[in-house]
Protein backbone atom coordinates (compact mmCIF):
# COMPACT_ATOMS: atom_id res chain seq x y z
CA UNK A 1 0.00 0.00 0.00
CA UNK A 2 1.36 3.37 -0.87
CA UNK A 3 1.09 6.24 2.01
CA UNK A 4 1.56 9.90 0.37
CA UNK A 5 3.79 9.50 -2.65
CA UNK A 6 6.89 8.42 -1.19
CA UNK A 7 9.60 10.09 -3.92
CA UNK A 8 8.78 13.44 -2.41
CA UNK A 9 7.59 13.39 1.38
CA UNK A 10 4.96 16.54 1.23
CA UNK A 11 5.44 18.72 4.56
CA UNK A 12 1.78 18.98 5.55
CA UNK A 13 1.98 15.49 6.27
CA UNK A 14 4.44 16.92 9.68
CA UNK A 15 0.86 18.37 11.04
CA UNK A 16 -1.26 15.28 10.95
CA UNK A 17 -2.25 13.05 13.35
CA UNK A 18 -2.94 8.93 12.76
CA UNK A 19 -6.89 9.92 12.06
CA UNK A 20 -5.69 11.91 9.09
CA UNK A 21 -3.05 9.80 7.89
CA UNK A 22 -5.30 6.87 7.21
CA UNK A 23 -7.47 9.37 5.78
CA UNK A 24 -5.05 9.87 3.19
CA UNK A 25 -4.56 6.30 2.79
CA UNK A 26 -8.44 5.85 2.01
CA UNK A 27 -7.86 8.84 -0.72
CA UNK A 28 -5.39 7.70 -2.52
CA UNK A 29 -7.16 4.09 -2.41
CA UNK A 30 -10.04 5.97 -4.08
CA UNK A 31 -7.48 6.46 -7.08
CA UNK A 32 -6.86 10.16 -5.92
CA UNK A 33 -3.76 11.55 -5.72
CA UNK A 34 -2.69 13.79 -2.97
CA UNK A 35 -0.18 16.95 -3.59
CA UNK A 36 0.75 20.23 -2.19
CA UNK A 37 1.10 23.82 -2.87
CA UNK A 38 -0.16 23.90 -6.27
CA UNK A 39 -0.62 26.86 -8.10
CA UNK A 40 -4.53 26.74 -7.50
CA UNK A 41 -3.31 27.68 -3.65
CA UNK A 42 -2.52 30.73 -5.61
CA UNK A 43 -6.26 32.08 -5.76
CA UNK A 44 -5.95 33.01 -2.11
CA UNK A 45 -3.81 32.91 1.19
CA UNK A 46 -7.65 32.18 2.18
CA UNK A 47 -7.67 28.79 1.02
CA UNK A 48 -5.97 25.40 2.61
CA UNK A 49 -7.58 22.84 0.26
CA UNK A 50 -9.09 21.83 -2.87
CA UNK A 51 -10.53 18.82 -4.79
CA UNK A 52 -9.62 18.30 -8.50
CA UNK A 53 -12.35 16.33 -9.28
CA UNK A 54 -11.63 16.18 -13.03
CA UNK A 55 -7.86 15.08 -12.17
CA UNK A 56 -8.80 13.58 -8.83
CA UNK A 57 -6.44 15.53 -7.16
CA UNK A 58 -6.39 16.56 -3.96
CA UNK A 59 -4.53 19.78 -2.77
CA UNK A 60 -3.16 21.13 0.69
CA UNK A 61 -1.95 24.29 0.54
CA UNK A 62 0.31 23.97 3.21
CA UNK A 63 2.02 27.83 2.77
CA UNK A 64 -1.49 28.95 3.14
CA UNK A 65 -2.08 27.61 6.33
CA UNK A 66 1.54 28.61 7.44
CA UNK A 67 1.26 31.98 6.15
CA UNK A 68 -2.42 32.65 8.23
CA UNK A 69 -1.24 31.45 11.48
CA UNK A 70 2.45 32.99 11.11
CA UNK A 71 4.15 30.09 11.21
CA UNK A 72 7.84 29.74 10.17
CA UNK A 73 10.63 27.27 11.20
CA UNK A 74 12.09 29.96 13.67
CA UNK A 75 8.96 29.85 15.24
CA UNK A 76 8.23 26.06 14.84
CA UNK A 77 8.77 25.57 18.64
CA UNK A 78 5.96 27.89 19.42
CA UNK A 79 3.44 25.27 20.13
CA UNK A 80 0.63 27.56 19.78
CA UNK A 81 1.44 28.90 16.25
CA UNK A 82 2.25 25.34 15.19
CA UNK A 83 -1.02 24.16 16.61
CA UNK A 84 -2.80 26.81 15.07
CA UNK A 85 -1.26 25.69 11.69
CA UNK A 86 -1.97 21.93 12.04
CA UNK A 87 -5.82 22.14 12.68
CA UNK A 88 -6.17 24.42 9.54
CA UNK A 89 -4.48 21.95 7.71
CA UNK A 90 -6.30 18.75 9.00
CA UNK A 91 -9.37 20.56 8.53
CA UNK A 92 -8.45 21.06 4.97
CA UNK A 93 -7.80 17.77 4.34
CA UNK A 94 -11.03 16.38 6.12
CA UNK A 95 -13.00 18.65 4.23
CA UNK A 96 -11.88 17.70 0.79
CA UNK A 97 -11.66 14.13 1.45
CA UNK A 98 -15.74 14.61 2.64
CA UNK A 99 -15.52 16.06 -1.26
CA UNK A 100 -14.20 12.66 -2.27
CA UNK A 101 -16.56 10.82 -0.40
CA UNK A 102 -19.16 12.63 -2.40
CA UNK A 103 -17.65 11.87 -5.62
CA UNK A 104 -17.45 8.03 -4.99
CA UNK A 105 -20.94 8.26 -4.17
CA UNK A 106 -21.73 9.33 -7.34
CA UNK A 107 -21.68 12.97 -7.11
CA UNK A 108 -24.26 12.55 -4.57
CA UNK A 109 -24.47 14.43 -0.63
CA UNK A 110 -23.80 11.59 1.71
CA UNK A 111 -26.29 10.33 4.06
CA UNK A 112 -25.12 11.46 7.67
CA UNK A 113 -27.36 12.50 10.27
CA UNK A 114 -30.02 15.78 9.79
CA UNK A 115 -29.17 16.45 13.11
CA UNK A 116 -25.36 17.61 12.47
CA UNK A 117 -25.21 21.26 12.27
CA UNK A 118 -22.62 23.42 10.77
CA UNK A 119 -21.32 26.54 13.29
CA UNK A 120 -22.84 30.08 12.31
CA UNK A 121 -18.91 30.55 12.74
CA UNK A 122 -18.39 28.83 9.74
CA UNK A 123 -20.34 31.26 7.58
CA UNK A 124 -18.40 33.31 5.53
CA UNK A 125 -16.23 30.06 5.05
CA UNK A 126 -19.02 28.65 3.42
CA UNK A 127 -19.96 31.88 1.17
CA UNK A 128 -16.20 31.66 -0.60
CA UNK A 129 -16.36 28.05 -1.07
CA UNK A 130 -19.71 28.09 -2.93
CA UNK A 131 -18.34 31.15 -4.73
CA UNK A 132 -15.56 28.20 -5.93
CA UNK A 133 -17.63 24.81 -6.63
CA UNK A 134 -21.32 26.38 -7.03
CA UNK A 135 -22.69 23.76 -4.30
CA UNK A 136 -24.22 24.49 -1.60
CA UNK A 137 -25.14 21.50 0.24
CA UNK A 138 -21.86 19.39 -0.61
CA UNK A 139 -19.87 22.30 0.64
CA UNK A 140 -22.01 22.51 3.88
CA UNK A 141 -21.88 19.09 4.83
CA UNK A 142 -17.94 19.18 4.11
CA UNK A 143 -18.08 21.96 6.97
CA UNK A 144 -19.96 19.50 9.02
CA UNK A 145 -17.81 16.90 8.67
CA UNK A 146 -14.38 18.77 8.56
CA UNK A 147 -14.30 18.66 12.36
CA UNK A 148 -15.50 15.09 12.51
CA UNK A 149 -12.53 12.81 11.65
CA UNK A 150 -13.86 9.78 12.44
CA UNK A 151 -17.50 10.18 10.64
CA UNK A 152 -14.71 11.51 7.64
CA UNK A 153 -13.30 8.17 7.91
CA UNK A 154 -16.22 5.81 8.29
CA UNK A 155 -18.39 8.55 4.98
CA UNK A 156 -14.68 7.54 3.04
CA UNK A 157 -14.72 3.58 4.15
CA UNK A 158 -18.67 3.57 3.25
CA UNK A 159 -19.15 5.17 -0.30
CA UNK A 160 -14.91 4.44 -1.43
CA UNK A 161 -13.46 1.37 -0.47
Amino acid sequence: MRIINIERIMEFVDFLDKKEIEIIKIVEQSGYKIEENKPLCLVSNNYVGFLNKRNKVLIICTNNAKKREGYTILRKKDKDTFERTSLHIKKALRHEAVHVAQECNNGNLLKIDEKLSMSPLKLKALNESIKISGEREKERQAYILENKPKLVEKELRKYCL
